[in-house]
């Protein structure tokens, strides 16, 4: 499984627009990302990867770009 490419897709999928050319951008600072759109970027990598990402534990500062999210679920597949 390429999780990079996966993650990619979830998150174009939930943005709107490809933003395989933004991998270090903060996607909250640009506005891409707000706080309805992470709870479906959670649930979408819990479906897709059977990860948990509770968004109870969910620190903005660890998923605030599209390098930091995969390396976070690659962290949660373990």
């Amino acid at each position: 499984m390429d999780v990079q490419a996966e993650v990619i897709e979830v998150l174009n999928g939930i943005i709107g627009e490809d933003i395989s050319d933004q991998m270090d951008d903060n996607l909250f600072d640009s506005g891409l990302l707000d706080s309805m759109a992470t709870v479906e970027l959670l649930l979408d990598l819990e479906n897709k990867f059977s990860i948990q990402a509770p968004v109870s534990e969910f620190n903005r500062d660890e998923w605030d770009t599209p390098n930091k999210i995969i390396a976070k679920v690659k962290s949660l597949i373990g």
